[in-house]
Parts: structure tokens; sequence; C-alpha cells
């Protein structure tokens, strides 16, 4: 049975939170990837910066929906959700952009438990983490790759 060790990558293209976020658009398209890993000093996974975090950048913000209540206005959604979509919209750094706390795996994890993570959770990058390390990374290319060696 295949594990994300036998088809992971293990020569990352990583950032660090500081990293700005035209930096994270030019590597993400020179290497044609959809998601680098944020790593601190230490190797740490810290988040992830994925191609639609940058595509926010361009959206159109949405003022939350308000109503009227006894002469008070009570919001329809979440302020928190809100703060957080013009954050990313604003954002000038690769820690204001990214997911933090990102789904990860590890070395052993089977191919086929990686595969429903990416269908289920439409997941296109999942980092492989071993002792708190990045140790590399399982995007849907290595997944197809995994298609021809059975054939």
């Amino acid at each position: 049975m295949q594990t994300a060790a036998d088809i992971m990558t293990t020569n990352v293209i990583s950032v660090n939170p500081e990293t700005e976020i035209l930096r994270a658009v030019q590597l993400l398209l020179e290497n044609r990837i959809n998601g680098l890993p944020v790593i601190d000093d230490q190797g740490r996974l810290v988040g992830i910066v994925c191609q639609s975090d940058l595509i926010v950048q361009q959206k159109r913000v949405r003022v939350p929906s308000l109503f009227t209540l006894l002469d008070g206005y009570i919001s329809l959604s979440s302020a928190r959700h809100f703060e957080r979509e013009v954050e990313k919209i604003a954002a000038s750094q690769v820690r204001q952009a990214m997911t933090p706390n990102p789904a990860s795996i590890a070395p052993e994890t089977p191919v086929e438990e990686v595969a429903t993570l990416m269908v289920e959770k439409n997941y296109h990058t999942l980092p492989v983490v071993s002792d708190g390390r990045l140790v590399g990374i399982v995007g849907k290319e290595d997944m197809l790759r995994t298609i021809m060696q059975e054939k």
C-alpha cells in the first residue's frame, strides 16, 4: 500500500508569514502550483496560502446585511467573517492572507486516505508533517501520477 511518503514532493517551495503577497503570487505562477506551505523560522507549518486566498484580493467587499429591531442594528452575518474577508483583500503579507493551522498529513498516511481528504474537503494541496516539521507536500498532480504508476 502506497503512502504519502511514496508520492510526496520533498523539494517543497514554501514561504514564511512575512513574505510579501506579490512574491507568493510570483512563486505560485512560476512553479505552476496551487499552494504554498507557510513555515516559521523553526520549520513548523503555521499556515498555507493558496491561489484562492490570493484571488480574493480582486473580490468586491460585501457589506454585512443588517436589520433593525427595537432601534438597534443586528447583523445577519458574522462580524469576524467580514473582518477576515477585508483583511485578506487588503493583505500585503502572507500571514494576512493565509489559512492558519491547515489540514496536514503524516508521511505514513495511506494514499487512499489522502485522496479521500482531497475529494471530500476539496483540498488541492496537503502538507506532509513529521515531528511538527514540514517534510513534503502532496498535490493533485502527485495523486494523478499514482494512476499512471498503476497502469
